[in-house]
């Protein structure tokens, strides 16, 4: 495996974590709805923000396959 496809896969495996933390989101969100989570909202901030985080990092890894 070439180090842009090790990369490739890495940033497969932050897609897939950062598909997980969507879900709780939405649930979260769900929660915060219901009436459910007193601190529900505040959660969903913080796991999309994290989300997006990871998404910003497959997107450099995927990235970084050219730039050497």
């Amino acid at each position: 495996m070439s180090g842009g496809e090790a990369l490739a896969s890495v940033a497969d495996e932050i897609d897939a974590i950062a598909e997980r933390l969507a879900d709780h989101a939405l649930a979260l969100l769900r929660d915060a709805v219901h009436g459910e989570g007193t601190d529900a909202a505040a959660t969903e901030r913080v796991v999309t923000r994290a989300r997006r985080a990871l998404e910003r990092a497959a997107a450099l890894l995927r990235g970084a396959d050219g730039a050497g």
